[in-house]
């Protein structure tokens, strides 16, 4: 099958280059793939009635050190990994899997491509793992990569 959208989702940890490798691969074999990256900034949350907004969102406060900091790591793996992408963004959402599902979605992405961090006891239970939560919400294929336990920035 050949894919014209190809989405990464990354949380730009030390192990996301095995994600990088995969989405490689994949692209390899769909020539005329565009490729878009997305990383989550986590952000703070503002209610309105029902509903939870990012802060971010209201206050335009995108350009603070947090957000500086996660758009140079993003380049900076794109470039270390040699992905070419048409488009790499840095956004906040309600949730991670809320913004990954949405992108999709919006950007007629047809195959999305994530890592998934292997959680035990508690851990797996109070966290859980957003490729768990998106994958039965996302309108496309999708091909997860099986990581690890989390490991740290």
């Amino acid at each position: 099958m050949s894919y014209q959208h190809v989405l990464l989702v990354t949380d730009l940890l030390s192990d996301a280059d095995k994600v990088a490798l995969k989405t490689k691969r994949i692209l390899a074999g769909s020539p005329k793939a565009r490729l878009s990256v997305l990383h989550i900034v986590e952000d703070d949350m503002v209610r309105f009635g029902y509903e939870l907004v990012p802060s971010s969102s209201l206050s335009g406060d995108v350009h603070n050190e947090k957000w500086q900091k996660a758009r140079a790591k993003l380049a900076q793996f794109l470039e270390c990994n040699e992905l070419e992408a048409v488009n790499s963004e840095v956004t906040a959402a309600i949730s991670n899997s809320k913004g990954i599902v949405d992108y999709c979605h919006e950007k007629k992405v047809d195959l999305l491509i994530i890592g998934r961090h292997e959680r035990h006891g508690i851990a797996a239970l109070l966290v859980g793992a957003t490729a768990d939560s998106i994958l039965p919400n996302v309108p496309c294929d999708s091909l997860v990569v099986k990581l690890d336990e989390p490991v740290s920035e």
